[in-house]
């Protein structure tokens, strides 16, 4: 069932039933489609809005999580497990503090060398705990850089990365971390509790020092390089998705514009056949004429020189229309026109009318008495474009109830075929060749084609041809039906 995005909202409803040329009239130009956010748009126009944005949350963490750092060497002092005057003391909050701010800094470049960001940051967290025996916040970089190395590079080195950079750090944490997360759990509460009056902090126990304390540390960690690695996949396969779609609406639209071209170019290929077959005739039947006035020149000598003439110049004409014509369809293309087959040259309006009522379409009719033009090629032209309008209707809106009307002034010749909504199943398929086909007849013509749906569901389609009186030609009076 087809589809179409109503006004700006995402919402997706069934479109209305197919209609004369509906088919042919499709295009990729209205698909559904899923609209970016606001926030999406901004990043996407402004990359180093992203690099802010994690750069001030990677900061505003490392100075909420320093207030937490502190309280924890507050206590661990207290306990008397760190010397007031000793290095872990007095270095922890400032290296933690100092590592948020370097690792908002590297985190700029992670999109452009993120293998070389990761290795950066995780030498920044061993030399933080080597120098302040904390991690910090640098837990939380390392996540960060590997979500842009598993968006950018394969799964494997992804995860390769993420297992090696966990290794070094847990190796670095076990032997220099002093304040790990189990020592902030145990102590962080330390110094708020002592600047309320709460219990004393002699009243807090000693964790047994062991290398299984770094275990929460170890987990932690491994959480969020998993996370970081798995939010870079979700991206890089986003981005594929993408990709991949964008590629298929550029061929379906190449292959739109290729079937165009081609329709193009068989239709012209089939209209020079015409014009040839129309223009040759009239050209044999010119110097037919122009032989016998010829030949009874000697007993009708002056009419018999007028009409010799007369016909002489009309062959000619007719000859430099016919390459005039066939110049203009073909152009520079020299290739061999596509095979089409060619329909029959009748050029009867009413006859085109009753051959589709006899085939079970509801068709009225207003003013097919108009005088046509007297220019074969344009009357052809006029029932052909008819005759595609109601194939187009006997196929893509089955039931409709349809009218013909031909009306012409003095410059003017205007055609339109109206229909009203099918009321039966219709044949959605369509290439648009139709269409195409009528705008190529009524452009070398000098006219105009304009084919859309109505208001009500149905579907015109209404030529316009210039013309003057001296060139209509009136039919026979026949009876028509109204519409």
């Amino acid at each position: 069932m087809a589809q179409r995005v109503v006004g700006r909202s995402r919402q997706v409803v069934p479109s209305p039933p197919v209609h004369p040329a509906a088919a042919d009239a499709t295009s990729t130009d209205h698909a559904p489609v899923r609209r970016s956010t606001a926030p999406a748009r901004l990043v996407r126009e402004h990359p180093w809005v992203a690099s802010a944005a994690v750069a001030a949350s990677v900061l505003v963490v490392g100075l909420l999580t320093s207030v937490v750092a502190d309280g924890t060497v507050f206590g661990a002092t207290a306990l008397g497990l760190l010397r007031a005057d000793g290095p872990v003391a007095g270095l922890a909050v400032p290296v933690w503090l100092a590592g948020a701010g370097a690792g908002a800094v590297v985190l700029a470049a992670r999109h452009v060398r993120p293998l070389t960001v990761t290795v950066t940051l995780a030498a920044l967290a061993v030399l933080s705990l080597a120098l302040g025996g904390v991690l910090g916040v640098l837990g939380l970089c390392l996540a960060w850089s590997l979500r842009a190395v598993a968006s950018q590079r394969t799964t494997r080195t992804a995860v390769v990365t993420a297992v090696v950079v966990l290794l070094v750090v847990t190796t670095a944490a076990v032997r220099w971390q002093v304040l790990g997360l189990a020592e902030v759990v145990a102590w962080g509460g330390a110094g708020p509790l002592a600047s309320i009056g709460g219990p004393p902090v002699q009243d807090l126990e000693v964790p047994d020092f062991s290398a299984a304390r770094r275990t929460w540390t170890v987990l932690l960690l491994a959480v969020l390089l998993a996370l970081g690695v798995a939010s870079g996949e979700v991206v890089k396969d986003r981005r594929r998705h993408a990709r991949a779609v964008a590629e298929r609406w550029a061929a379906l639209a190449r292959e739109r514009d290729t079937g165009a071209a081609l329709a193009r170019q068989s239709e012209r290929a089939r209209i020079a056949r015409e014009m040839h077959d129309v223009v040759a005739h009239n050209v044999s039947v010119m110097v037919a004429l122009s032989d016998g006035a010829l030949a009874a020149l000697s007993r009708a000598p002056d009419r018999s020189r007028e009409a010799m003439a007369e016909v002489s110049r009309t062959g000619r004409e007719a000859i430099a229309d016919m390459r005039s014509v066939l110049g203009a369809l073909h152009g520079d293309d020299d290739r061999d026109p596509l095979d089409a087959s060619t329909a029959p040259t009748s050029t009867d309006l009413r006859a085109t009318v009753e051959r589709f009522r006899a085939a079970g379409l509801d068709v009225g009719a207003e003013g097919l008495g108009t005088p046509l033009p007297s220019d074969t090629a344009a009357r052809l032209a006029v029932v052909r474009i008819v005759g595609e309008a109601l194939t187009n209707v006997l196929r893509h809106a089955p039931g409709a109830r349809t009218t013909v009307r031909a009306h012409r002034d003095a410059t003017t010749l205007r055609v339109e075929v109206v229909s009203t909504a099918g009321t039966r199943a219709a044949d959605a398929t369509g290439s648009r060749r139709g269409v195409v086909g009528m705008q190529e007849r009524a452009a070398l013509l000098g006219g105009r084609l304009d084919v859309g749906p109505l208001a009500d569901g149905g579907w015109a389609v209404r030529l316009t041809l210039p013309t003057s009186p001296a060139a209509l030609t009136t039919p026979a009076p026949a009876e028509e039906r109204p519409s």
